[in-house]
């Protein structure tokens, strides 16, 4: 049968049960491989024809079934997004941009979560491999071995984190660091904490180091404050630490640890910032609500969960794609009330 439309959709005949491919087909007077073609291969054939076929398709009520489609093609049109803690406001922003370029090229987004766990990362990402096409890795923490040996099984793209043979999307951590040392400085402060995130966090040590290189640089004496899980009870938790310590400024490695110590502050009777300064990172939803607002350094994570799937899909061969690589992804300051100078008298 000619791949050309030789019938049209003027009429719906009688269908008993779901319709099929080879339904949609008939109606449109086309081969049933001119659908396949026409539904998961956009570009493929002519415009009149996919557009007979969309056409068709809608008529009928016809939807494509991943599944099926997979048996011919080896594509399921799915892809995962596995995510460290889908309870963190950060992911917000990754998940409807990944979701948002997903859509767009017609594919479907899973999402799947760690708990901040390398073991149960590895162990769900091998779960969920068999049934989509490749994954997003957003705040991985399994190290380059594990990461390579998932790269192996599945295309895959890392955000927020850097490993041999495979793609990533990752910020450019010394802008916004160097923006925040300065803002520090300007306000008078020479010792800086930074409470650490996670030890398997890649992002922690850029971050960490950057502030390390950058605070030096401008005569600050800065040092690291062992933290925890990076949460709200992570940030209040270091607390003892912080108060125990010579900073009149500490740097948490999120916005959840700021907001934590800060709150742990305001119940030991610390005046913010007069006393203390605190800062965070990321910019997540809520970092503008606390008393006082947390000073944090923010980067375009929206932007980066689209560009981690449109990096993935350019491997899975999307041909409207090409080849694509981005450059590391802005951050910078906004500062709010949470960083102050010191009070004095």
């Amino acid at each position: 049968m000619s791949d050309l439309p030789v019938g049209g959709a003027d009429q719906t005949p009688e269908i008993t049960g779901a319709p099929t491919i080879y339904d949609v087909a008939r109606l449109a007077g086309v081969s049933p491989s001119t659908v396949s073609r026409a539904l998961s291969s956009p570009g493929r054939l002519s415009a009149k024809t996919e557009q007979l076929v969309r056409q068709t398709a809608e008529q009928l009520g016809f939807r494509a079934n991943p599944s099926a489609r997979a048996l011919p093609t080896g594509r399921t049109m799915t892809l995962a997004l596995l995510l460290a803690d889908i309870t963190n406001p950060v992911v917000f922003g990754i998940v409807r941009g990944a979701e948002r370029a997903a859509a767009a090229a017609g594919y479907t987004l899973v999402i799947a979560e760690s708990q901040e766990s390398g073991p149960a990362e590895r162990a769900t990402a091998l779960r969920v491999a068999s049934s989509v096409d490749g994954i997003v890795f957003a705040t991985s923490r399994l190290d380059s071995a594990a990461l390579g040996e998932l790269g192996r099984l599945k295309p895959a793209v890392l955000i927020n984190r850097e490993a041999e043979g495979l793609a990533s999307i990752v910020p450019d951590v010394d802008r916004g660091v160097t923006e925040l040392v300065e803002h520090l400085h300007l306000l008078g402060h020479v010792d800086v904490g930074y409470v650490a995130g996670p030890p398997s966090s890649w992002v922690d040590r850029r971050r960490w180091e950057a502030l390390l290189r950058q605070g030096r640089s401008r005569g600050l004496r800065v040092f690291e404050i062992p933290g925890g899980e990076p949460t709200l009870e992570g940030g209040a938790g270091a607390f003892e630490r912080v108060a125990a310590s010579s900073a009149t400024a500490v740097v948490a490695f999120n916005d959840l640890m700021a907001i934590g110590l800060l709150r742990a502050a305001r119940r030991a009777g610390l005046d913010v910032p007069g006393s203390l300064s605190i800062a965070g990172f990321d910019d997540i939803f809520g970092s503008e609500l606390t008393t006082p607002t947390i000073t944090t350094v923010a980067a375009p994570l929206e932007r980066a969960g689209e560009q981690a799937v449109e990096l993935l899909l350019a491997q899975l061969g999307q041909p409207d794609l090409g080849t694509r690589s981005f450059p590391p992804f802005p951050t910078h300051l906004i500062a709010r009330g949470s960083t102050g100078a010191l009070a004095t008298g």
